[in-house]
């Protein structure tokens, strides 16, 4: 009934006729996902990858209904959490429920990761491991509810204090900009 009572002039603004929505390239808020699902009157799919596969590793489905997770890995890859425990980011981590919710960088491999660099074997080599694994840089949580994974961090923007504490830049700008 709101839908068609007040939302339907901004679905008419997209031509009336859209079935969902995907958004990638960096985590969007869930206040933000709810708000559009609600103005557009469709599902928004959210993805998660790199240019070294293929811009898309996961994906949503329209059909699932929670929200800040990017989804499952795509059927071509596969993936794992890699431990990080100078971060304490572990695969033996639980959720506040004390449900399993293995924590580590995302590292993916299959058929649609890239070979390499072109004309630069120093950084393909700083990229994969090896067993072949391409290291993302970005730190996931496997959630239990949906199995699914959801980006928490960022390994390559954390920065170790003289007492051996690892401080998020992102999180103090975020802090910082709400003051």
């Amino acid at each position: 009934m709101w839908d068609r009572l007040i939302f339907k002039n901004s679905k008419a603004a997209l031509g009336g006729r859209v079935r969902f929505m995907v958004t990638g390239s960096a985590p969007i808020s869930t206040d933000v996902l709810k708000f559009l699902k609600i103005c557009f009157c469709c599902p928004i799919v959210e993805g998660y990858g790199q240019t070294e596969n293929c811009a898309c590793a996961f994906l949503t489905v329209p059909q699932d209904g929670d929200l800040g997770h990017v989804g499952g890995p795509m059927p071509c890859l596969e993936f794992m959490l890699e431990e990080i425990p100078e971060m304490n980011y572990l695969s033996t981590d639980k959720d506040e429920e004390g449900r399993e919710a293995p924590r580590g960088e995302i590292c993916v491999r299959g058929t649609n990761v890239f070979q390499g660099y072109y004309k630069n074997p120093e950084e393909t080599a700083a990229a994969f491991d090896a067993e072949g694994w391409l290291h993302s840089g970005d730190i996931g949580v496997r959630m239990a509810s949906n199995g699914a994974l959801k980006i928490i961090d960022r390994k390559k923007n954390l920065f170790k204090l003289a007492q051996g504490e690892y401080i998020a830049v992102e999180k103090c700008e975020s802090i910082c900009s709400m003051s």
